[in-house]
């Protein structure tokens, strides 16, 4: 069955949402400063992505303002609830905000823009962003399980290793450690960890970060998040992207001697567009028929994009 072209973010659900139109969204950043200079922007954005100054300033800035203003409310809640309570510890942990969406979709890049952008305000100065690559099992693991095709599926993932992580984070640990993945090996690097030291925000960006827990007694990845984010598209549009990355990659990563992927530098145009499609259809396509896009609904907000990866509506869950 076909991905869904649908514009709304599920049949049964699109009444719990706030749907916002591009320009009327980008209004709301009329009085806000822009904090990024053209030359970061450029450093942030991803291979094939079209992020520029305008789409910062229309989308991503007034985000940013929304999640910091999230952050501080939650943060002024907890500290109401101590209050309450009479406790004299400081009980604030980090909130934690998780971007999901399709490989090629351009959630890295988001994840990334709204770390710097949610760096800026004053409330939401110290931000950390982990992705979850680093809770994928092993090259060596992946092989045993024969799951090496099917690499980014959920049941690629250690997942109980990001639950208890996230729950580190969440109970206020002083430092939470996860893995390591180098995208040049295509595997965890073993000695090496990415150590979270109690931000005021963490982002959590991967494929399945919205997936519900396996049984009705487990806890979900999504259930530590504070914010969720679905970056969406047409899945016609996400493959035409994921083909033209393939083929910018042949002249960058894949042309690193050290790379997993150099295998397919030398390929010719069309043999590398055979090749990217027979990855698209025979795996990601089916990960985001089957996984991805059904967790759409439980997004805290949807960044719809049209086909040239810029934002045309903005979906905002309702209070």
């Amino acid at each position: 069955m076909p991905a869904e072209s649908v514009t709304d973010v599920g049949p049964a659900v699109p009444q719990l949402y706030r749907e916002i139109p591009r320009d009327e969204w980008a209004r709301l950043a009329a009085d806000m400063p822009q904090p990024l200079t053209e030359t970061e922007v450029v450093q942030i954005r991803g291979l094939g992505d079209r992020l520029d100054l305008n789409e910062v300033r229309d989308v991503y800035l007034p985000l940013s303002r929304l999640l910091s203003l999230y952050a501080l409310a939650t943060r002024r809640l907890g500290g109401d609830t101590a209050t309450f309570l009479h406790e004299r510890d400081d009980p604030t942990t980090p909130f934690v905000v998780g971007v999901a969406g399709s490989v090629a979709v351009g959630k890295s890049t988001i994840a990334r823009l709204l770390r710097e952008l949610m760096s800026r305000w004053s409330d939401t100065p110290r931000v950390e962003l982990i992705t979850t690559d680093g809770f994928l099992y092993p090259n060596a693991e992946l092989e045993r399980r024969g799951l090496m095709d099917r690499k980014g599926f959920p049941e690629s993932y250690d997942r109980r290793a990001l639950v208890d992580f996230l729950m580190q984070i969440k109970s206020g640990a002083a430092e939470a450690q996860a893995p390591y993945y180098s995208h040049m090996r295509y595997d965890i690097v073993s000695d090496a960890k990415v150590t979270v030291r109690r931000p005021d925000v963490l982002i959590v960006e991967g494929l399945n970060v919205l997936q519900p827990p396996p049984t009705p007694n487990d806890v979900a990845v999504s259930d530590l998040f504070d914010f969720s984010i679905y970056v969406d598209a047409d899945a016609a549009h996400i493959e035409r992207w994921y083909v033209d990355r393939f083929l910018a990659l042949r002249h960058s990563a894949f042309s690193n001697p050290n790379s997993f992927f150099k295998v397919f530098a030398d390929l010719s145009d069309d043999q590398a567009v055979a090749r990217a499609l027979g990855f698209w259809n025979d795996i990601n396509l089916p990960n985001l028929e089957e996984n991805v896009l059904p967790t759409r609904h439980r997004a805290s907000l949807v960044l719809r994009k049209g086909p040239n990866h810029a934002v045309e509506r903005v979906l905002l869950r309702k209070l």
